[in-house]
């Protein structure tokens, strides 16, 4: 059975009220007045909620407290959009403390983020059935230093049908031809590590599977694949966009894995897309259907991100 098209959140506008979580690690003070600073000059409204800052060890509070504000966020009717303030680790360990029985009774909003946020994605995507935004968040180092990249996500949430077509400059072909498919995917070695959970699929049935990860060495990403491959994860699969491997050793040792792992599966494959870990990352929606056209170094959405 092929992936269906999860339900797509309304797009924001000026004034909107978002919610700031922090489903994973802390986040500096001083990163956080940045990247707020930004979404207020975007017309938002950004609330911190009450666990997003805290520290405990290598983690922004407890999984109750980081479970309870995600719970919260999406609840609560006033907020347009739950925007992670960053990655890192521990966005797993919370996912069983959700109250998912009440979040599937609230209106559905955006989601943002990537990294170590793929696992929450993966969890709103089956749980609730709706389509998120993987992109860059607000207190990650990357996001104060690229215009660009903090441009293409205001489109993708105020004005998503200007960015229904994604190129990147660094694209190239490493199979060749187009495929039609409902988005899923993210970081790799997160995804790896869900097989087996509540959130496990059993395969992505005609998806186009988006891929990235960062600071794996390429036997770790070799075996990450290759749990996939063995899981069945892959059976079925429509198309593969790999984005940025950013510290994962020389790519051309990445890049042999990649091929090895994925070259083989009769599927279109672009490589180097640009989302990911790295300074220019595009703004991906998950959950909705677009082609890909290996060749032309293309994705595009059937639908805008947002409606």
């Amino acid at each position: 059975m092929s992936l269906a098209p999860l339900v797509r959140p309304r797009r924001l506008a000026e004034g909107d009220r978002v919610a700031i979580v922090s489903p994973a690690s802390p986040s500096p003070a001083e990163r956080f007045d940045a990247g707020l600073a930004v979404l207020r000059g975007w017309g938002l409204d950004p609330v911190v909620l009450p666990h997003a800052t805290e520290t405990t060890g290598f983690l922004a509070g407890t999984d109750r407290d980081r479970a309870a504000d995600f719970t919260e966020a999406w609840a609560d009717p006033s907020f347009a959009a739950v925007i992670a303030a960053r990655g890192g680790y521990g966005a797993q360990r919370m996912l069983d403390l959700v109250d998912w029985e009440r979040l599937r009774r609230a209106e559905p909003k955006a989601l943002v983020g990537f990294s170590d946020v793929t696992a929450l994605h993966e969890a709103v995507g089956l749980r609730l059935g709706v389509a998120q935004i993987h992109g860059p968040m607000p207190t990650w180092s990357a996001f104060a230093n690229s215009a660009a990249m903090r441009e293409h996500l205001r489109q993708t949430l105020f004005e998503p049908e200007r960015v229904q077509k994604l190129d990147s400059p660094t694209a190239r072909t490493m199979v060749g031809g187009k495929a039609s498919g409902v988005t899923v995917g993210g970081t790799l070695t997160l995804l790896a590590a869900g097989i087996g959970t509540a959130e496990h699929r059993d395969d992505l049935g005609g998806g186009l599977l988006l891929l990235e990860d960062t600071g794996e060495a390429p036997y770790r990403l070799d075996r990450a694949l290759t749990q996939l491959r063995r899981a069945g994860w892959l059976d079925g699969l429509a198309g593969i966009v790999l984005g940025s491997w950013a510290d994962c050793g020389p790519y051309e040792e990445t890049r042999a894995v990649l091929q090895d792992r994925l070259g083989d599966l009769g599927v279109p494959v672009v490589e180097e897309f640009g989302f990911g870990h790295c300074d220019l990352s595009l703004t991906i929606p998950l959950g909705l259907k677009a082609t890909l056209d290996a060749d032309a170094g293309t994705l595009h959405f059937d639908e805008p991100a947002l409606h």
